[in-house]
Order: C-alpha cells, then sequence, then structure tokens
C-alpha cells in the first residue's frame, strides 16, 4: 500500500538548501492547546509565538519578516523529523504536535489559467460541457481550431487581441481563453480563511465528482501592503466535471472541505532567495495510486507562466480591493493530466488513497492522501475559535 512516509522525511519535504533558508509555518500543539508560529532551526521546529507574533499574519505584515523569524526567542517544541511523521493523517498521533498550513488570517486567493497547457485544458473542459469520454475527441477539434503557440503570446498584447479576434470569428472563443490571453487575469477566493490543510493531511475530492484532479501551484505570500514576502507550495483540487458545465459552478468545482493543501513551510524572501528564484523554479508532481498501481510524474518550469508573478499579485490587491490580513496567491498550474487511467480516452481522475506529491528543490515537498471531502476531517477551527484560543493562552 502507498504510504505519505518517504514523502515526510526530513530530507525529502525539505529545500534541498534548507541550512540557507528561513523556513516558517504553523504546528498544532497539545502541549500548548492550539497552533503556534514555528521555525526550522537545526533540524527542531522552534515555537516562536508571542504576544508579539501571536499569529503568521502578524509576522509577515512586519518589516522584515525573515529577520523577524531569524531573531525571534522560541522555545524548541520537537525535532523536525518527529513533528514531518506526526503529520500523516492517517498515524497522527493527537498527544504530540504536528504540522498544519502555514498561513491563518490570509484570504487564500488563487489565478486560473496562467499556463498555456492547463489554459487549453480548461477550454477543452468547457466544450466537452465536463464529459471526461468527449475530451479526447475535443482536444483534437481545439487544437486544429487555435493553430497557434499560445506560449509566445504576451496576454493583453496586439498580438493576442489579434487571435482573439479570429477565434471569435471561427467560433472557438472562450471564456478561459479571454482570461488565458485577454488583458485581465482570472483571480478567485479557492479557500476561506483557516480552511487549507498542510502536508501530509488528507486533501478532498467531492463524492458526486467523477473527473478530477491535483493542480500543482507555486503560492506566494503577499503582506496587506501588496508585497511578496515568501513563497510555499500548494494544491488546487479542481473538479474539472463541475468546472466543465459552467464556469459559474467555479465556487463548488474549488471551494470544498479540505481541498486546498499548503506547505509545508514558507520559504521567506532574503538575500538568498527572492521572486527571480521563483521565476526560475520547476515543480514537479507524482500521484501514487493506492488501489491500482497507477503512477504519474510531470515537471513543469515557472518561467513558461505567461503572466509574471508580481503582475498576478498586482491584478489581487490594489487601490481597488484591499486585504487588511494580507493573503496567500497561488498563481496557477501548470499541469492538466490527460494520461489515461481507467478506461482509454477518459483521461487521469484521482481514486480515494492516491498520494500526491508536488515537490520544488527550493521550496521543499507537499504530500497530501487523497480522500473524499465527506470523509475528511471537518474544518471546525476558524477565526472566532482562534481568537479565543488566543486570547485564552494570553497572546492577545
Amino acid at each position: 500500500m502507498t504510504t505519505l512516509s518517504p514523502h515526510l522525511d526530513a530530507e525529502a519535504a525539505l529545500p534541498r538548501d534548507a541550512e540557507r533558508a528561513c523556513l516558517v509555518g504553523r504546528a498544532w500543539s497539545p502541549r500548548r492547546g492550539g497552533p503556534c508560529v514555528v521555525t526550522v532551526r537545526e533540524g527542531y521546529v522552534y515555537d516562536i509565538t508571542s504576544p508579539r507574533l501571536p499569529t503568521m499574519r502578524e509576522l509577515l505584515e512586519t518589516r522584515d519578516p525573515a529577520r523577524e523569524a531569524g531573531t525571534a526567542p522560541g522555545e524548541r517544541l520537537a525535532a523536525l523529523t518527529d513533528v514531518l511523521a506526526n503529520s500523516d493523517g492517517e498515524r497522527r498521533d493527537p498527544a504530540l504536535p504536528c504540522l498544519i498550513a502555514p498561513v491563518d488570517l490570509q484570504a487564500v486567493k488563487a489565478s486560473g489559467v496562467t499556463f498555456v497547457a492547463s489554459l487549453l485544458e480548461r477550454v477543452i473542459e468547457e466544450h466537452a460541457g465536463g464529459d471526461p469520454g468527449r475530451a479526447a475527441a475535443v482536444r483534437e477539434e481545439i487544437d486544429a481550431l487555435v493553430g497557434a503557440d499560445l506560449s509566445t503570446l504576451v496576454p493583453g498584447s496586439q498580438a493576442a487581441l489579434a487571435l482573439r479576434e479570429t477565434l471569435i470569428a471561427r467560433g472557438a472563443w472562450s471564456q478561459y481563453l479571454e482570461v488565458g490571453i485577454g488583458p485581465d487575469a482570472e483571480i478567485f477566493t479557492k479557500a476561506q480563511p483557516l480552511s487549507a490543510v498542510g502536508t501530509g493531511a488528507d486533501v478532498g475530492v467531492h463524492p458526486a465528482s467523477r473527473w478530477n484532479n491535483p493542480e500543482p501551484e507555486v503560492a506566494l505570500a503577499v503582506n496587506s501592503r501588496g508585497n511578496a514576502v515568501g513563497a510555499t507550495l500548494g494544491n488546487d483540487v479542481n473538479l474539472r466535471d463541475v468546472e466543465g458545465r459552467s464556469a459559474l459552478l467555479l465556487g463548488r468545482a474549488k471551494d470544498n472541505n479540505a481541498s486546498c493543501a499548503l506547505g509545508p513551510f514558507i520559504r521567506l524572501f532574503d538575500d538568498g532567495y527572492g521572486l527571480d528564484d521563483l521565476r526560475a523554479a520547476e515543480v514537479a508532481l507524482t500521484v501514487e495510486g493506492g488501489d491500482d498501481g497507477f503512477r504519474l510524474d510531470a515537471a513543469s518550469p515557472m518561467a513558461s507562466i505567461s503572466r509574471d508573478p508580481a503582475d498576478l499579485v498586482a491584478a489581487t490587491i490594489d487601490a481597488n480591493h484591499q486585504y487588511p490580513d494580507g493573503l496567500v496567491l497561488m498563481l496557477g498550474t501548470p499541469f492538466a493530466p490527460v494520461q489515461d487511467r481507467d478506461e482509454p480516452g477518459l483521461g487521469f481522475t484521482h481514486h480515494s488513497g492516491d498520494i500526491t506529491t508536488i515537490a520544488e528543490p527550493r521550496l521543499g515537498t507537499l504530500s497530501n492522501r487523497v480522500r473524499t471531502t465527506d470523509t475528511c476531517p471537518r474544518w471546525t477551527f476558524g477565526a472566532g475559535a482562534l481568537m479565543r484560543n488566543l486570547a485564552a493562552r494570553g497572546l492577545l
């Protein structure tokens, strides 16, 4: 049986240059009675929670989060290897600390169709009406109609707008092409604050869905001033059959129990790591079947993104839309798995028990087990519970 254990090993989970990285996150500590802001130091997880830094929101709002985290006094919580091992939702000891999603009060936002491969798959979903059996035929039709290398197009440029007019005239226009090559980016709410799950936790697929996939992404941690201050990995679990029926069902396709995973840590920007390093990242995806021996491996460079990460941040938070607690922005996925799994022509869909692993050498590895949303642990710890918890611990 496929297990999470190899992916929750410290060597696998951390960036390859972890000794030079400023890594921060959140852990649930039974001894402290709630969530803690943590950092990694010399193989140990340190609790740096204090009245000054009661939440990740407060840390990311400081003038220099990397310096703040690096100099903050802390208490050793446990060995990193032990915390990672106990983060496996199937084997978790409730008496010991485990990692949880590294953000708390931040809005969880996502940008869509920012890579050509996933853009075309969204168009295919729409034209197939959410029916996986029609996808292969529609894929051939769309490829023939588009007839252009969309990766060379700058969204909103004259060339992109000219292609737009051509496709409209040929009856091949799509709302996904509108946000993929048009002037305006697609930005949507992926999940509610505090609802994301961390590495090792179960991620949820709605039991009614018959065509779905992981969406591996790099995510930016952005403060209330619109400054990107760090990065992490994310899984924007998607229901292709639901979104394919209608884009107005995006909320149902995207925002379900445990359908957003983030982690394992936020790598804070400092002199050794910043946006340019993120732009040069290469994200890898592995799906290991829990019941059928299926395996999918893929990798894609962030350099193939059609909208620069800084531009996506600017499209999300500006004079017209504020986030007083900051946000985490998932930058879109370069992956849209089409490898047949169950029957020829039906492409990929998850099975319960799948292990998804999203890795990037300088951000680490995010690993989760797939379950149906109704069997994943229910989300019960919201903003009200967090405020009461922090107040009871003397942190507010």
